[in-house]
């Protein structure tokens, strides 16, 4: 299994609007980035990501897994652009904020830190681990 982070803004998408949507989950369209699309071509069905809430409150609020691999996104004609499809799993009781992440220097090689604007990226297993730590997830996922 590997792990992922998906952001969006609340204001466009947010965690309440993706749980919502329920075990049929929702495409992650409208992603318009070379390495965030090559990121979702090589997840699996099962994997798993954090929901995290970009611009406003910056932090992660919740977990996602991959229930749809890389499909023709559905928002546009062009055939470069793919997207899966993910479905809430579960709350993040203490929502994790990118200060706390940068904070912690168990995460100072995380993706988040080193490239904050990427839509979708990859998670390192003990980055997942010491996120969930952090956010009062018991048991990690």
């Amino acid at each position: 299994m590997a792990y992922w982070l998906f952001k969006s803004e609340p204001s466009t998408w947010s965690w309440e609007m993706q749980k919502k949507k329920g075990d049929a989950g929702q495409e992650w369209d409208g992603v318009r980035n070379y390495q965030a699309r090559n990121n979702m071509r090589e997840m699996k069905i099962g994997d798993l990501g954090f929901f995290y809430h970009s611009q406003e409150t910056r932090d992660v609020v919740g977990i996602v897994e991959v229930c749809a691999l890389a499909h023709p996104d559905s928002t546009t004609d062009d055939e470069r652009w793919e997207c899966v499809d993910i479905k809430a799993v579960r709350d993040v009781p203490d929502p994790v904020t990118l200060d706390a992440i940068k904070k912690n220097p168990k995460l100072a090689e995380m993706v988040l830190v080193k490239n904050s604007r990427l839509s979708v990226q990859p998670v390192k297993p003990d980055e997942w681990a010491e996120i969930c730590r952090m956010g009062g997830v018991s048991p990690v996922p």
